[in-house]
């Protein structure tokens, strides 16, 4: 991620930055790309960590099969009831 912002670019695509990681470097991650975004980059984030990744996304695609299902505000999707029942455990 460091090497990449070296560039200062305008769009970060980030796959699976998470993965793999402890819970603590989990949690340092999404700060480091909060605080990425803060600065203005605009960041494509592809995730399996759902309630993290829609916590911090302006907006959030659902795809199944490789299809998206469901789109809309990070917000909206992380506390629709058919995304917490299939992603989210509830």
């Amino acid at each position: 991620m460091g090497r990449a912002l070296m560039a200062r670019p305008k769009v970060l695509l980030l796959d699976e930055p998470s993965m793999g990681l402890s819970p603590i470097m989990v949690d340092k991650i999404f700060e480091v790309v909060s605080d990425i975004h803060q600065q203005g980059v605009t960041i494509l984030l592809v995730e399996q960590n759902a309630s993290r990744a829609l916590q911090l996304a302006n907006r959030g695609y659902v795809m199944e099969s490789g299809e998206v299902t469901m789109e809309g505000a990070g917000s909206s999707l992380l506390n629709d009831p058919k995304v917490r029942a299939a992603y989210l455990g509830e």
